[in-house]
């Protein structure tokens, strides 16, 4: 099974990812560069549909861009396709990492979910 992760290289959560994967032969064909190319608003509209959750499980509301554009108080009256826009627009914005197989895809790194999704078995 192959899997495309988006991520950023110094962030230690996306590290212990990238070291899960590896431990647990999961086979990493695509590592984007959230920062640098963060997906498309197309792309994320596709993720979000395999994924299941509500969009803003994919903001990344710790974040300081995410704080400093005050949008805890303005995501709620915005519609989904200007956040999908938002969220393609600066990758800072996106919770870390996203994998994807294409059929599945899981946003941040919790031990029991990828043991769950991403695990051979």
């Amino acid at each position: 099974m192959g899997v495309k992760v988006f991520c950023y290289d110094k962030c230690g959560t996306c590290r212990s990812m990238l070291k899960w994967l590896k431990a647990h032969n999961v086979d990493i064909t695509e590592n984007v560069p959230l920062f640098d190319t963060p997906p498309s608003a197309v792309e994320l509209d596709n993720l979000l549909a395999i994924s299941g959750l509500e969009i803003k499980k994919f903001f990344n509301t710790s974040g300081e861009v995410y704080k400093e554009m005050g949008l805890k108080d303005k995501l709620s009256g915005m519609s989904q396709e200007q956040m999908l826009e938002l969220l393609a627009s600066n990758g800072r914005l996106i919770k870390r990492p996203i994998v994807t197989d294409g059929k599945k895809v899981t946003v941040g790194f919790k031990e029991p979910e990828f043991e769950a999704v991403w695990a051979k078995g």
